[in-house]
């Protein structure tokens, strides 16, 4: 695609807008900013699909009333450190947070925490509640059940989220984050793909003929994303369903399936307070020993270079603080008409 295909928006114009837009349409002051924060925030670490490309399917779930802008989560069962909570169906990333946060202080109590949300909306970027954690020195675990949008292996029909999971621990100022959804690619990244007219790096799924392809459109109009390590990846997508549906007591894929729209999720979250840790002193240095050997990998394309998850987004979010963050002309052009 050529470059006038994009536009570049400053950080804060972006914020501004996406809070002026949620205020429009119910959102209170303070929830309106947070929740602008973090759509901007995805957005200037470069997860476009969970960010700007995103933000106006969240906001006509609002307006559908699929997303409840006032609802906020409620605890249903505690015991030690572990916690239920219902989300309401508020804001997916709002309670996402809440849970971090609340995750977080049961850590610091307990050494370990978890905390369980059923009836809640999407959460956008997973990694957003592992930066979350992690620079706040908590080692987290966390994951997401989603409607069914993938075969289990050797199977045609969808029957499997893409349940997205995030692992994150501190690094130095900042984390090492990964975040990943279980089918090869996120259905948003091959929608982005498909926007951008482009092919997939490597094969991503079947086209309607069981042929494996490259061609993000032919995947999803069949509908059979490849799980990660084919077998592999569809059973880690059936125990992340299976733990959060149970941990929560809140809806398994299967029955999300069923539904007009992707909603009523069931998430996890688990924090580990690691300054309480025997070897906290030796932390630090254990992780840089381990990234040092990693990044001397020798690289097979010359021209590239070998990161660890998380390392390539603080390179996209220092470039597109400075220079703005590249956004469809198309896609800007609907979120003005918002």
């Amino acid at each position: 695609m050529t470059d006038n295909n994009f536009i570049f928006i400053s950080p804060a114009q972006m914020e501004e807008r996406f809070a002026s837009i949620l205020l429009e349409i119910g959102f209170t002051d303070q929830k309106a900013n947070e929740c602008a924060a973090i759509f901007t925030a995805n957005s200037v670490d470069g997860i476009y699909t969970h960010g700007v490309n995103r933000f106006p399917r969240f906001v006509q779930y609002v307006k559908d009333g699929f997303v409840l802008p006032h609802a906020i989560p409620s605890l249903k069962n505690k015991f030690g450190a572990i916690e239920q909570w219902d989300g309401n169906l508020g804001p997916g990333p709002l309670n996402a947070v809440h849970a971090t946060e609340t995750v977080m202080g049961l850590a610091r109590q307990y050494g370990i925490g978890c905390v369980s949300l059923a009836n809640t909306n999407h959460w956008m970027r997973g990694g957003t509640y592992g930066w979350q954690a992690a620079k706040a020195g908590f080692v987290f675990i966390g994951w997401t059940n989603t409607t069914a949008i993938m075969p289990t292996w050797g199977a045609i029909d969808p029957k499997l989220g893409n349940n997205p999971m995030v692992m994150a621990l501190p690094y130095k100022e900042e984390a090492i984050v990964l975040d990943m959804a279980m089918s090869q690619y996120s259905y948003g990244a091959m929608e982005l793909a498909v926007m951008k007219n482009e092919k997939l790096p490597v094969d991503g799924g079947y086209n309607s003929n069981g042929e494996q392809t490259n061609d993000p459109a032919a995947i999803l109009e069949s509908k059979r994303p490849l799980p990660v390590g084919y077998w592999k990846g569809a059973g880690l997508s059936l125990l992340l369903d299976i733990l959060a549906t149970v941990l929560s007591g809140g809806l398994a894929v299967h029955e999300i399936a069923k539904k007009a729209v992707e909603d009523s999720l069931s998430q996890v979250f688990i924090a580990i307070d690691i300054s309480k840790l025997g070897n906290h002193s030796m932390i630090a240095r254990t992780v840089q020993g381990i990234i040092e050997d990693y990044h001397q990998s020798v690289a097979a394309d010359a021209t590239k270079n070998i990161t660890y998850p998380g390392e390539r987004v603080l390179f996209t979010r220092e470039n597109n603080v400075v220079n703005g963050i590249p956004v469809l002309r198309k896609v800007w052009e609907g979120i003005l008409a918002l």
